[in-house]
């Protein structure tokens, strides 16, 4: 995910849109350095509204 170019962007912390979007932020590291193995639609919403993008904005699909 490239959550990280939309944290700069808006000018706002790792650990602020941690607590926006209700995970840890160690959990939003998982996200960020793609570890995660899925995310929940609900989760996806939640950091689009947070950083005011859309899904396509922070996922990148990459062939393995």
């Amino acid at each position: 995910m490239i959550i990280d170019i939309m944290i700069l962007k808006r000018q706002m912390s790792s650990k602020e849109l941690a607590n926006k979007i209700g995970i840890t932020p160690a959990n939003l590291s998982i996200l960020k350095n793609n570890k995660a193995k899925g995310i929940r639609f609900e989760k996806l919403t939640k950091i689009c509204e947070a950083l005011d993008c859309t899904p396509g904005d922070i996922i990148k699909y990459e062939k393995e």
